[in-house]
């Protein structure tokens, strides 16, 4: 089979030997890939969890359709839809836990629609819902809002009853687009007076909670724009992984501030984190209120210039491969 792998020389397609579902997997025949920022450290050669080097099959978010199932799978058949995320996912073929092959919702959905939402679906719900512990009527700050995971972040904070959602671009033109997906007030970060404009917005409280995806030079200013004993869910390090951060402040607002990851977490959690996703947002997702854009799909072999467009970050949405 075909896969887009780390080599010596840097990631090529390569030939590989197609892979047999071991007990409790299953074989998925991939139909779509969709591009994340992760996906660029690894083609770097940096490692992403316990994945990194020569030899990898890069890539993380794949749906497509069961080819065969392996020794003590239940529940999961040979030719249902599925999409998920994990190691490997830009090949012909992958195999994965049966747990974390999640089923396509809605049967007029597209592999190429399908395939944008597993990790932003899986990521935000942890990160708005259990780990953030948003309630009803609360308020949330998503943090690099114009990203795919920031643009379902801002409609699952509204599915899930938040009374006010805002957006953060520093992007003018994708800042203006962030309305249409679930954000009530956009926010530029680059203005250095961003945490006021957030207090304008909670009548000068601060916000219940943050979902942070930048960190680096907005952690003071996050701590700000958080109200006394909200919390805050850092996701993402964007902005860099190292920032100012204002102790005192943090303690006089009694913050509680989270960090969350995929890379630590077992696949008993992950298969719980997707459960619990799927549990609240299967409706949502199947009658279209949540969406995300796709900016461009190119076809599997011009893999090469998908990473390319998303190094450059001149897109909107998400960037798919159609096998």
């Amino acid at each position: 089979m075909k896969a887009y792998q780390l080599t010596e020389a840097g990631p090529a397609i390569v030939e590989t030997a197609k892979p047999e579902p071991r007990a409790g997997q299953v074989l998925v025949r991939v139909a779509a890939n969709a591009l994340n920022r992760a996906d660029l450290g690894m083609a770097a050669g940096g490692m992403h969890g316990a994945r990194g080097g020569a030899g990898t099959v890069l890539g993380m978010e794949w749906a497509g359709e069961v080819a065969a199932v392996g020794p003590g799978v239940s529940g999961v058949s040979v030719g249902q839809r599925v999409m998920g995320s994990g190691a490997g996912a830009f090949a012909e073929f992958l195999c994965v836990g049966a747990d974390a092959a999640m089923p396509i919702p809605d049967a007029n959905m597209s592999f190429e629609t399908a395939v944008c939402f597993p990790v932003a679906l899986r990521t935000m719900h942890n990160a708005i819902v259990t780990a953030g512990e948003l309630k009803p009527g609360q308020s949330v700050l998503i943090q690099g809002a114009s990203s795919g995971v920031g643009l379902l972040g801002m409609q699952i904070a509204k599915v899930m009853g938040a009374g006010l959602v805002l957006g953060s671009s520093t992007h003018a033109g994708r800042r203006a687009r962030l309305t249409d997906y679930g954000a009530d007030v956009a926010i530029d970060t680059s203005d250095p007076s961003w945490p006021d404009r957030v207090l304008e917005a909670t009548d000068g409280a601060g916000v219940d909670l943050i979902v942070d995806q930048v960190s680096g030079p907005l952690m003071t200013g996050n701590l700000k724009a958080t109200r006394i004993l909200g919390r805050i869910v850092n996701v993402g390090r964007l902005g860099g992984n190292k920032g100012e951060f204002n102790a005192d402040l943090h303690a006089l607002r009694r913050i509680t501030y989270v960090g969350v990851t995929f890379r630590t977490r077992s696949a008993e959690e992950v298969a719980d984190i997707n459960r619990l996703a799927l549990q609240d947002l299967w409706a949502p997702l199947a009658d279209g209120r949540l969406t995300l854009p796709i900016d461009e799909v190119f076809a599997f072999d011009r893999v090469g210039e998908a990473m390319d467009k998303m190094r450059r970050n001149d897109h909107f949405g998400k960037i798919v491969l159609r096998h």
